[in-house]
């Protein structure tokens, strides 16, 4: 990633209370190569993924998953620290999820019905984390 997404990340990354401990997992890519189509691409990855996330409870971003707004984030939020677990925000690769991630995903999750590049969704995700945060700790930074 180009070091503006890394500094953008590990900005929010500091602001956030120990508690919610932000973590990015980078999964590694499959080589493009001849004979290596995208359904087999999404598998490959697919697998890597679903090792690394394991029983965490998983939130797959896909453009056709639920749009929400910042207060319902806040809930999420709420509701994941209220249940103990850690959560697992997958970022497809530049081939999109495998249908097995989206499958065992407990919830999909649209930041957009556009198709976003990974640079800006890393960067959209820990804006809207800390963002969440905020509202739950009556903190100005997020306005109504």
């Amino acid at each position: 990633m180009p070091n503006w997404v890394e500094t953008a990340c590990l900005e929010y990354s500091k602001r956030m209370p120990r508690e919610i401990n932000l973590e990015i997992i980078e999964i590694k890519p499959e080589k493009r190569a001849a004979g290596n189509n995208t359904g087999n691409i999404q598998l490959i990855e697919a697998k890597r993924i679903l090792e690394a996330v394991g029983k965490d409870y998983c939130v797959a971003l896909d453009e056709r998953g639920l749009e929400i707004t910042t207060l319902q984030l806040a809930d999420k939020l709420t509701q994941w620290q209220l249940a103990g677990r850690d959560v697992a925000l997958i970022i497809g690769g530049a081939d999109g999820l495998h249908a097995s991630v989206k499958q065992k995903a407990d919830w999909l999750w649209a930041l957009s019905k556009l198709t976003l590049p990974h640079a800006m969704v890393r960067v959209i995700l820990a804006e809207q984390l800390y963002r969440a945060h905020t509202v739950i700790s009556n903190h100005p930074y997020h306005r109504e």
